[in-house]
């Protein structure tokens, strides 16, 4: 069985490209600041570009700003005290992280490439594309459960043809992450320059298999498949936090670390998948 579930994930694999990632990341953004001086501008750029970056990088995210303008740029940031521009973003010093947050919410399509260029961008950039992997695992799981549901409700390009089990598509989902991960952290994308990472993945697939399967097969009448989603929410979740953090700090959570994230990550995970599911039942019951 071991054998059969990688060869699954190696055809799988086929349809997923990690330059597909690097494109989108590489993905030119320029930011454009606008203030009352020249003290402002230098505090805006400052936050976008801090002063303790590598070199090369800070020169890179400084060059992709541009001071006093919002002509060609893609973001455009202005002093909360003054009336900027109709598609802005007022930036509160006192607040910065505001201004980051509704920026993502309006230019979702830019999430990759402001985070490998700004720095302040990268940790919120990396837990949404966490939650957003960990929602699609626990609703892949959801769906491929429930008779007339066809797990189609969400758009991957990778996601084509069929899976021999739901341990496929979530590990391949999950490598898919950290794909995203390592290119929103400014770190080098690739099955190669990954194979830790990827080694790891593959291996926790077994173990949520067999957890799984003995939840649903413990619970009668379909009750396990709350426990089930939940599972896939929290493994990913934990995964993805984890993995967050070795490309932040160099190093990954400790073993008493993963575990006291999972436990909180599978209460959590059992709310979600309650959602999800009745928000598929509600949608089956309507195309019946």
């Amino acid at each position: 069985m071991s054998l059969t579930l990688f060869r699954q994930i190696k055809h799988a694999l086929k349809n997923l490209s990690p330059a597909d990632v690097r494109a989108e990341a590489a993905r030119p953004v320029r930011i454009g600041l606008i203030a009352s001086s020249p003290a402002m501008l230098g505090r805006m750029e400052a936050f976008l570009a801090p002063p303790d970056m590598s070199g090369p990088r800070r020169v890179e995210a400084v060059r992709s700003i541009v001071r006093g303008s919002a002509a060609g740029c893609d973001v455009v940031l202005y002093e909360s005290s003054l009336l900027g521009p109709q598609n802005g973003f007022a930036f509160d010093p006192d607040a910065p992280e505001d201004c980051v947050r509704k920026v993502l919410d309006a230019r979702e399509e830019l999430m990759l490439p402001l985070a490998r260029l700004f720095y302040p961008f990268r940790k919120r950039v990396s837990h949404r594309i966490i939650k957003s992997v960990a929602k699609e695992n626990a609703l892949f799981c959801l769906a491929t459960a429930l008779p007339d549901v066809v797990p189609t409700l969400f758009s991957l390009p990778w996601a084509v043809g069929e899976y021999g089990s739901d341990a496929v598509f979530l590990t391949v989902n999950q490598i898919r992450m950290a794909f995203l991960l390592a290119a929103a952290s400014d770190r080098p994308v690739g099955y190669r320059e990954q194979r830790s990472e990827i080694a790891s993945i593959a291996a926790s697939s077994f173990g949520w298999r067999a957890l799984a399967r003995e939840l649903v097969g413990k619970i009668p009448l379909g009750g396990g498949l709350i426990p089930k989603a939940a599972i896939s929410w929290a493994g990913t979740f934990a995964l993805g936090l984890s993995m967050e953090r070795l490309y932040r700090v160099g190093y990954g959570f400790s073993r008493v670390e993963r575990e006291a994230v999972y436990s909180e990550a599978f209460r959590h995970g059992k709310e979600i998948a309650g959602m999800l599911l009745s928000d598929l039942r509600g949608r089956r019951r309507k195309t019946a």
